[in-house]
């Protein structure tokens, strides 16, 4: 069959782009102990491997993968996980499997590579059972309750207090103690609950999420001499948070990401707002002057 040019560049490019994946996937797999995730991942990184010669039939050269990609989502899957590594990529693989089934129209025998694709994406379903995803709902408590607690409680000390160090210190005093409180109240309920989760582990993820983010927080307050600016950078480090841990939680669970930001944002912002308007009534109705 006689192939045009410009096919074989595509093709060259899907070559690349399984021999890639073929590493990636050998290299995640191998930091798997045995068992369920590691055959899944080992199985789906031999099938990368098949792929990328059944182009070579057709281009009938030799190319190698993306290094600089093979150690970037090796490293991703490192830091944050292999779900959300292998997911983050699989994200990518929406692309390819487009220019499948374009390629298809010209090598028809080639659609049983793009239905390899889509049974990747299924299989990838059953690789989450990471301990840091099954504790997800464990840190969305701690984050949740501390941005909205947090920021609320910051934004009417800022318009009550006015003094940067006097608001470091009531924010730090009440989101230790607030962290402290969530982690047993997590403790407690894990261990009412009929669950494969351990009560010290959740109550670890809850606690360890509140504190981090009471920490970023408050530091604005602890670097910043101006009340009114710390506190507007403060909002932005949570809106920060918010759209990063979303974002991680919408590759790695498949959730929608829009909408979980939006509404997380929303209620943090929006209880900041109200707190903020409590600080300037109470401070006026009782006369304070710090």
């Amino acid at each position: 069959m006689e192939i045009s040019e410009a096919l074989i560049k595509k093709l060259l490019t899907a070559q690349q782009n399984e021999i890639t994946e073929f590493h990636i996937y050998n290299r995640i797999a191998r930091t798997q102990k045995t068992g369920r995730n590691r055959t899944i991942l080992e199985n789906i990184a031999l099938d990368e491997f098949r792929h990328s010669e059944e182009w070579k039939k057709y281009t009938r050269q030799d190319i190698g993968p993306k290094w600089s990609k093979v150690r970037l989502f090796t490293l991703i899957s490192k830091l944050f996980g292999f779900t959300f590594g292998v997911k983050l990529m699989e994200k990518g693989e929406v692309g390819a499997q487009l220019n499948y089934a374009g390629i298809a129209k010209q090598l028809p025998n080639v659609m049983a590579i793009h239905d390899d694709e889509e049974r990747h994406e299924k299989e990838l379903l059953e690789v989450l059972d990471e301990e840091a995803l099954q504790y997800a709902g464990s840190m969305v408590l701690g984050l949740n309750d501390a941005l909205v607690e947090l920021t609320g409680a910051l934004a009417g000390f800022t318009l009550a207090l006015q003094d940067v160090k006097l608001i470091a210190l009531t924010g730090l005093i009440t989101g230790i103690a607030a962290s402290l409180s969530m982690a047993a109240s997590e403790y407690l309920s894990t261990s009412a609950e009929k669950t494969n989760k351990k009560p010290l582990k959740a109550a670890l993820y809850t606690g360890t999420a509140y504190v981090f983010t009471v920490i970023a927080l408050i530091l604005p307050f602890l670097l910043i001499n101006s009340v009114f600016l710390a506190l507007g950078i403060t909002l932005a480090v949570a809106v920060a948070i918010i759209a990063v841990f979303n974002y991680y939680i919408s590759v790695a669970m498949d959730e929608n990401f829009k909408h979980r930001f939006l509404q997380m944002a929303g209620v943090s912002l929006g209880v900041a707002a109200v707190s903020f308007l409590i600080g300037f009534l109470i401070r006026n109705w009782l006369g304070v002057d710090v």
